[in-house]
């Protein structure tokens, strides 16, 4: 039985497993198959790793306190987070990814990062 790449149609040489004939096909593969199909998830995805960079930069520690404007002058999107968590006494948690903010008084806010 001939086996051929599904990527470039080549035949394929070696183990009988092996499904592309290179790496390269491989990649080309996967990376057509992973792409984001449509432009606004594509844009989503690259406001969140904005997010994340800015409250990772941020918040070397596990918390820290900032202002509001420190995070709009870089370019933080209040509107974009992967998650709310509201704690038992009423505080609502942002979260992008492991990265968290609490609104406080005064327009600060309290960054955390999330337990593994």
């Amino acid at each position: 039985m001939k086996r051929t790449c599904p990527e470039c149609g080549d035949k394929i040489f070696g183990r009988a497993d092996k499904k592309f004939c290179s790496d390269a096909c491989r990649n080309a593969h996967n990376n057509r198959l992973n792409k984001d199909s449509s432009k606004i998830v594509r844009n989503t995805n690259n406001r969140l790793r904005k997010n994340y960079r800015i409250l990772q930069s941020l918040n070397p520690k596990k918390t820290t306190k900032c202002p509001r404007s420190k995070l709009a002058n870089k370019g933080f999107d209040f509107n974009l987070f992967t998650s709310i968590y509201v704690t038992k006494a009423g505080a609502t948690y942002y979260f992008v990814y492991d990265q968290g903010y609490l609104p406080l008084e005064g327009d600060f806010f309290a960054l955390v990062k999330k337990d593994s």
